[in-house]
């Protein structure tokens, strides 16, 4: 029996994580993980409560906004952000942890990692955001890229 690598089982959890989202652009999931336990989860979508993009519409694509930028014209959180809040929402450190994501973080939630202590993260898919990378290198906060 081929039993995955702790990277590729928390990944495809990860993915299952993204399957929860809520956002009409992409879906994406985050899990905290420390010590080979799941810490916290988090997909991307409308605050706990609010109506989902999928009742309101997509602020977004109404606008034209495009990916990457005006990260604020959006009801939504980004898996990151909620993977973080939930775990402090449950007064669980994330201090020393690795994040896996769907996809590589923005600027801003590269400053929620920063200061959350995340020292690793995992991701499948691209995002380009040069000051999210710079800021990563220089917290030492390792980035992998994973393949499948």
């Amino acid at each position: 029996m081929d039993r995955p690598s702790w990277d590729e089982y928390f990944m495809t959890i990860t993915r299952v994580v993204a399957s929860r989202s809520t956002c009409l652009r992409r879906a994406v999931g985050a899990i905290v993980v420390k010590d080979k336990r799941i810490l916290a989860t988090g997909y991307n979508g409308a605050p706990a409560g609010l109506r989902h993009c999928a009742e309101v519409g997509c602020i977004r694509e109404d606008t034209s906004v495009p990916s990457g930028v005006r990260h604020e014209l959006c009801r939504g959180l980004h898996a990151e952000q909620n993977a973080i809040i939930q775990a402090a929402y449950h007064g669980i450190s994330i201090k020393e942890s690795v994040l896996y994501c769907t996809n590589k973080p923005c600027v801003i939630c590269t400053k929620m990692i920063i200061n959350a202590g995340i020292r690793t993260i995992y991701y499948e898919n691209g995002y380009d955001d040069p000051l999210a990378d710079d800021m990563l290198e220089e917290a030492g906060i390792r980035l992998v890229r994973f393949s499948p």
